[in-house]
């Protein structure tokens, strides 16, 4: 069997090893119900402080200002739905941009479903907002919330945060940004009022979300959250929290943090040459997002005359785990929502992402290989020629 290459990190990270120690630790420490007065519960209640104010620290709020969810796509829905409700007074528009997550997306359709109304604001060829798009839409009368990915799932170009947030600012729109790609290898844009992340995205356990929102920022959880205040100031969201994988993927960000820099420098190099290499090696091939403003880790392309589900097992036979399809929707292999917004080749598209574990050679070894696959399957497919 040929080596395993695990390149699929923007779906999840593999466990860091700070992580791993973290979650074992924390296993034996602080089972506990942290809600409670006696002494091995106050312990656990200083683990989820502590947990707490590390990822608070860096991405830049206060402890209460953060709270975890059982994963990134709840912590999403629920700022969606917690954001509207809490602007209902302002108006029920929605206002994003069409590439965001499908939780950001399906979040928007609960919404509509219940008499309220979106706006989806257009991207280039790139993958990057269409700006004076962006700022019509959030001056449009009864816009309560507005929602601007920091960068793409599915093709890793980098938006226009900042001056999002500031068109945003002028009308008093809260924004919110799905951070999750970003968070832990890059700065996230400042100017926003809430914020999404997923700890398996970094390198911390599944089943951690974290949300973010700023002080002063209206927000009322839905009915169907059982989200109680207590429990909100406590940190956490409905139900007990699991206080071990919350410790772990602490761990994990505060020492991908520390590395985030180095690491983006190198992953960044391979992306660059994998954008190059496949360019000129598969005919009939498109490299989508941008090339330079881009998250420093993924890379997607689409090959035309090829089926992305045929592709996708031609690369795990062949030992190589990446992604194909729509990486942001739940259903798999349906022609990308990002890559049709794009006006792109959005099928027969490839998505590789690396970690810290992503060797050079792993690389070499995959782009060696990636002409031969994609010209085999062209081949049983009839097409020739190319």
């Amino acid at each position: 069997m040929p080596e395993s290459v695990y390149l699929d990190a923007a779906t999840a990270a593999p466990l860091h090893p700070a992580a791993h120690q973290a979650l074992l630790a924390a296993l034996a420490d602080g089972w506990a119900d942290p809600s409670r007065l006696y002494s091995r519960a106050r312990r656990a209640r200083q683990l989820l402080d502590a947990a707490r104010g590390a990822i608070a620290e860096i991405l830049g709020v206060r402890p209460p200002e953060l709270t975890f969810t059982p994963g990134g796509t709840s912590a999403a829905h629920l700022a969606v739905l917690g954001g509207l409700r809490g602007r209902a007074r302002a108006g029920n528009v929605f206002v994003h941009s069409a590439i965001e997550h499908s939780a950001i997306l399906h979040a928007g359709e609960d919404h509509v479903a219940s008499g309220g109304a979106t706006l989806s604001i257009g991207v280039d060829r790139l993958g990057r907002i269409d700006l004076p798009a962006w700022e019509a839409g959030v001056r449009t009368s009864g816009v309560a919330l507005a929602a601007l990915i920091a960068a793409s799932h599915e093709v890793a170009t980098v938006q226009p945060v900042e001056a999002a947030a500031a068109a945003c600012a002028a009308v008093g729109v809260p924004l919110l940004v799905d951070a999750a790609v970003l968070v832990g290898r890059a700065p996230v844009p400042p100017g926003w009022s809430m914020l999404v992340a997923s700890a398996r995205k970094w390198g911390g356990p599944p089943g951690v979300g974290v949300l973010a929102i700023r002080s002063g920022t209206r927000f009322d959880p839905p009915s169907t959250a059982h989200w109680a205040q207590p429990e909100r100031n406590a940190g956490y969201g409905p139900g007990a929290p699991d206080l071990p994988a919350i410790v772990a993927a602490a761990a994990a960000l505060r020492a991908v943090y520390a590395e985030a820099a180095a690491e983006a420098e190198r992953q960044s190099r391979l992306v660059d040459r994998i954008r190059d290499r496949v360019a000129v090696t598969v005919p009939d091939v498109e490299v989508v997002g941008d090339p330079v403003d881009r998250a420093p880790h993924m890379v997607t392309f689409s090959c035309l005359y090829v089926d992305g589900e045929a592709l996708l097992y031609a690369l795990d036979r062949r030992g190589f785990a990446v992604s194909s399809g729509s990486s942001c929707t739940s259903s798999t292999l349906r022609p990308s929502h990002v890559l049709e917004a794009m006006g792109v080749l959005s099928h027969g598209n490839v998505r590789v992402s690396l970690h810290r574990e992503t060797t050079e050679e792993q690389i070499e070894r995959f782009l060696a290989e990636l002409p031969g696959i994609v010209a085999d399957l062209r081949e049983r497919a009839g097409v020739t020629g190319l």
